[in-house]
């Protein structure tokens, strides 16, 4: 939320900043509530006595009504959430379990060979290399040769 409001200040508000107002109180893309709305429970008040004597009857009204508002929002929020993991889930694959003494093979395609002029005649993976540590789950170490000069820790999407 303090994006977007960071945004609408930073492009729309003029050197002197005396416009600020109509720009900051701007409905939230996501949740369609005001940000002060939510964080607040009430309206943002732009000027105007703000020290008014009031009964505890409305105390409790303005608790219970930032409550809803904020579990309106909470709701929006997660159900946003739930949504991009889904989009950033759908080209996700589960990936093979490694263990140490596993052979390999190690894809070609970001590494350097200065021997070979032409990239397109260099194999698509090369060697059979052991993994002598599994670092993390996506992540091994392997037995490389000195003559590579690559870190020896890789990525388990370059390894087959």
């Amino acid at each position: 939320m303090n994006q977007e409001l960071e945004q609408y200040l930073q492009f729309f508000v003029d050197h002197r900043q005396k416009d600020w107002p109509e720009w900051f109180n701007k409905v939230h893309s996501t949740t369609k509530v005001f940000s002060f709305m939510v964080n607040y429970g009430r309206e943002l008040r732009m000027g105007g006595n703000i020290r008014r004597k009031g009964k505890v009857e409305k105390a409790t009204e303005f608790v219970k009504k930032l409550k809803r508002v904020q579990e309106e929002a909470g709701a929006v929020l997660k159900r946003m959430q739930e949504e991009m993991k889904r989009y950033a889930d759908r080209n996700r694959k589960e990936t093979e379990e490694w263990k140490k003494g596993d052979r390999i093979m190690l894809s070609t395609k970001d590494l350097v060979f200065k021997e070979r002029p032409v990239c397109k005649l260099v194999e698509r993976y090369v060697g059979s290399y052991e993994i002598e540590e599994v670092v993390l789950l996506n992540a091994v170490k392997l037995q490389l040769p000195s003559s590579m000069r690559i870190h020896l820790v890789v990525n388990v999407s370059r390894v087959v």
